[in-house]
């Protein structure tokens, strides 16, 4: 896993803000940033949208968008992290949309999670981790560290 102090660290020395916009994970990786003390000079916020209608309201994902591809999608990532950076204070925003089971379907396997990156000056990346039907529990704590990764990297290449 990543070592959290060192990720908010980088974000200190950069002067970047962060914001999360999750859904499988219901606020896991916001957790993970916020349970370190002194996190609130770079944690500006994290939205836990749910249900689509949340995605809709709070970070503006296109109803269009969720009923042609649905909301285990990169483009469905994609449009909740730029809504997240559209809608906070941050620079920096991580998405994450995915079924974390029991369940799931030929078409979206239980364990499949699309991620979305978001930041300040820079085109938004989406990916999709297929981390298999390991269990709930186990799904969302490997999509949290995912997305726990995809952060440091982002700050890392910033030169923070």
């Amino acid at each position: 896993m990543v070592d959290v102090g060192a990720l908010l660290a980088l974000a200190r020395a950069a002067g970047v803000r962060v914001a999360t916009a999750e859904s499988c994970t219901g606020g896991m990786v916001a957790a993970a940033l916020t349970d370190i003390a002194g996190s609130s000079d770079v944690v500006d916020r994290g939205f836990v949208t749910y249900s689509n209608s949340a995605k809709q309201q709070m970070l503006g994902v296109g109803g269009d968008t969720l009923s042609r591809v649905g909301a285990v999608s990169e483009e469905v990532a994609r449009e909740m992290a730029d809504g997240a950076l559209e809608r906070s204070g941050a620079d920096l925003v991580v998405s994450i949309t995915g079924i974390a089971g029991p369940g799931g379907s030929e078409f979206k396997p239980e364990g499949r999670v699309c991620f979305g990156l978001a930041m300040t000056g820079s085109a938004t990346v989406t990916e999709t981790v297929e981390f298999g039907a390991r269990g709930r529990a186990q799904v969302r704590s490997a999509a949290r560290d995912h997305a726990l990764t995809l952060l440091m990297a982002a700050l890392s290449e910033r030169g923070a």
